[in-house]
């Protein structure tokens, strides 16, 4: 007798559980920003009573979803399935990291480009503008040696080295 009280109590957590799980997943259609098994509008009660209904019928949670999409459309769900309707949806983060890319490494060309340009100028003779100068200056300056900072001559002079 116990162990069929054991195995409806499991029979009804697994019921419990999928809807659950279905529910978190389907936005309810009068909140817009909750889902049905958050939100405690009437019509998200009467979807969580239609999808346990449909679990005990025996339907899968495919099919439930099928259905829910088909009665109530397809912005019912949260995730939407990829199709041409959704490929900009899906693709844009893709298209703007992609510009971005794009756009960085033009940039990087370009630097790298006036900087040649810069340098046949020399060659050719033609003046630079200061701004040029002060470009080629900051390009062709050595970095100052590595312990000739203020800092180092100081704890040198304080360590006694």
């Amino acid at each position: 007798m116990e162990s069929k009280e054991d195995e409806e109590l499991k029979k009804v957590q697994v019921v419990d559980a999928r809807a659950r799980n279905i529910s978190h997943n389907v936005r309810c259609t009068e909140c817009g920003s909750q889902s049905i098994e958050d939100s405690q509008a009437d019509i998200a009660i009467l979807l969580r009573k239609l999808i346990r209904d449909e679990i005990q019928s025996g339907k899968s949670d495919k099919e439930i979803y099928k259905k829910l999409e088909d009665d109530f459309g397809e912005t019912v769900l949260y995730a939407p399935k990829f199709d041409m309707q959704t490929a900009g949806l899906w693709l844009s983060p893709l298209l703007v990291a992609g510009a971005a890319g794009g756009l960085w490494a033009f940039k990087k060309h370009r630097q790298k480009t006036n900087v040649h340009i810069m340098v046949l100028d020399l060659v050719r003779g033609v003046p630079l503008t200061p701004k040029e100068k002060e470009t080629m200056l900051d390009i062709l300056t050595p970095p100052p040696p590595v312990g000739s900072t203020p800092s180092s001559w100081w704890w040198g002079r304080w360590t006694g080295r």
